[in-house]
């Protein structure tokens, strides 16, 4: 059931601790405009509510962990700041508006007809086990193999949080895996110009799924289209509890730039990286990337590996998971479960 003033993106923030100052990106021309600008937590607190005051002061001395800071303008109108710390001293996010975040019910949350997600098992090196699975999106019908034209980016990007949502919850319960996540992918324009932190929130919630069981591919190419607004983004899946994974990693120019902005739980390496496993500079690439991943606390992914025997070599490398054909193609829900539970 959707509320009367739904959650939506309307800007974006960033905290320094030092000097002390909130930068508001506010949309112009609407009535949130008037906090554009630089603030000191005091100077903001004057537009404020006063049940809101003090708020920003609490949530913004912690210095860790995830922003969500509900406000209430003088105006009025409701605002919420959410996101998360990059460090001590600073922190970024969404500004979003709305009474609340949203009371979604997935059944009032139908994905289109045509859309038929598959999934893609992610396989331990560890053990062999299946850990997670990427959602891959696919349509009905003749000749679909992109979406009908319809589709929008936001419909396209809620859809398969709702599907990978169920799915996910279907497996973890029906295999009695705790354990298991599911990768989705987002590009920039979906994660910057939508409610996902609140509908992911939602999802979360309704299925009673831990934190980073979601977790949300991004790639680096896409991001820096609009660098700001996706660091926003991002920090506000962080603070609903959304795993980031960092895909595609070693086809940019800037990768190590985006691992120190955001704390990335996992990444994925191209599959043109691995296609050259077994050449000595791959393999010293390969082991100089993993050994990075684990002493910044992720867990790295080997996409698009296509042979088996494939396996040990990237596990010596020191890969934690891998994901290809060699293991299996994306499959339905229905397969994903006998393939769990062979």
């Amino acid at each position: 059931m959707a509320l009367a003033k739904p959650v939506q993106a309307q800007g974006s923030w960033h905290w320094r601790s030092e000097p002390g100052r909130l930068e508001i990106e506010a949309p112009t021309g609407t009535s949130l405009s008037d906090l554009g600008g630089v603030w000191s937590i005091d100077a903001l607190e004057k537009m404020l509510e006063g049940l809101s005051r003090g708020r920003l002061a609490r949530v913004f001395a912690t210095g860790d962990g995830p922003v969500r800071c509900p406000l209430r303008l003088s105006s009025g109108h409701d605002i919420h700041l959410v996101g998360a710390f990059i460090s001590e001293t600073e922190a970024r996010g969404m500004l979003l508006t709305g009474e609340d975040f949203p009371e979604f019910d997935p059944v009032d949350l139908k994905p289109g007809p045509d859309l038929v997600p598959v999934y893609q098992p992610i396989i331990s090196l560890r053990d062999g086990r299946v850990v997670g699975f990427e959602a891959l999106a696919r349509w009905t019908g003749p000749g679909l193999t992109t979406p009908p034209s319809r589709w929008e980016d936001q419909a396209l990007a809620s859809n398969m949080l709702i599907r990978s949502a169920e799915t996910l919850a279907d497996l973890r319960r029906e295999a009695r895996r705790d354990d298991l996540f599911m990768h989705v992918n987002l590009t920039a324009r979906e994660l910057t110009k939508s409610t996902i932190p609140a509908l992911i929130d939602a999802l979360m919630n309704s299925y009673d799924l831990p934190k980073r069981a979601i977790r949300v591919e991004l790639t680096e190419q896409a991001a820096l289209r609009d660098e700001t607004k996706t660091l926003a983004s991002a920090m506000a899946l962080k603070a609903v509890g959304a795993g980031l994974v960092l895909d595609d990693f070693g086809t940019g120019h800037s990768s190590f730039a985006w691992l120190a902005d955001l704390p990335f739980d996992s990444l994925k390496i191209d599959h043109g990286l691995t296609a050259k496993l077994g050449q000595a500079r791959t393999d010293t690439i390969l082991a100089t990337i993993t050994l990075l991943a684990s002493r910044l606390n992720m867990s790295t992914t080997a996409e698009g590996v296509e042979k088996r025997e494939d396996a040990a070599r990237l596990r010596a490398l020191g890969f934690d998971n891998a994901q290809g054909f060699a293991f299996s193609k994306g499959i339905d829900a229905k397969a994903a479960l006998s393939f769990l539970k062979g």
